[in-house]
């Protein structure tokens, strides 16, 4: 299972320019796309929250709030499609599924922009499972999208590992009782991961393969 966001996909600068195009639009001042990047890991309604309140768990009026959603839904629709994997990303996934392992991708991102933006960049090929921010009620780092996966692959939870970079990732992969491996780039609120956090902290994804059995 493997996130998208930070670690398939380097997807900071469309969210910012979407993010300060819905900022400029309500009359706000626009955010350095660092501040943006801190931002991003639960989901385009928390990301439009934190981008209104200059905080992680603020809350916005909800009028406010309403007009700079669909703001920012109509901007980055227009632009989720030009970010581009990491590099090596394509190789890891190609010498993953090689080797005979499933590969599902799981994330907190709306449908709307995680089909189109993994059809683009010819990901879609790789997964045979792909479960967003909207596919259940619940998300990341809820362990739900986790155990639905293993439902529908016919797995149980201590057969599979998440490959993620934040946070979020590890809590999902810890309250579903699955492996978690991080990767060091990515979208981690600006920390760095703790190796007693993880099972492994792996360079990119290709180097899952050296742990995997």
């Amino acid at each position: 299972m493997i996130d998208l966001d930070g670690t398939l996909m380097h997807t900071a600068p469309e969210i910012a320019r979407a993010a300060n195009l819905m900022l400029l639009e309500l009359g706000k001042s626009s955010l350095d796309e660092s501040q943006i990047e801190s931002y991003i890991g639960e989901g385009a309604h928390v990301l439009i929250k934190r981008c209104l309140t200059g905080q992680l768990d603020g809350e916005p009026d909800d009028e406010i709030y309403t007009a700079a959603q669909k703001l920012f839904f109509e901007f980055y629709a227009k632009n989720v499609t030009e970010s581009e994997p990491y590099p090596h990303v394509v190789h890891g996934l190609n010498a993953i599924k090689n080797a005979g392992f499933r590969l599902a991708c799981v994330t907190n991102k709306p449908e709307s922009f995680t089909m189109p933006l993994l059809e683009a960049n010819d990901l879609l090929q790789f997964f045979e499972l792909v479960v967003s921010g909207d596919t259940l009620a619940r998300r990341k780092p809820a362990p739900d999208q986790l155990f639905y996966i293993c439902e529908k692959m016919g797995l149980s939870i201590d057969e599979v590992v998440l490959i993620g970079d934040s946070k979020t990732d590890i809590a999902a992969a810890r309250n579903a009782g699955c492996y978690i491996f991080t990767v060091p780039y990515g979208y981690n609120q600006g920390r760095e991961i703790a190796a007693n956090s993880v099972d492994a902290k792996i360079n990119n994804i290709i180097d899952a393969l050296d742990l995997l059995h």
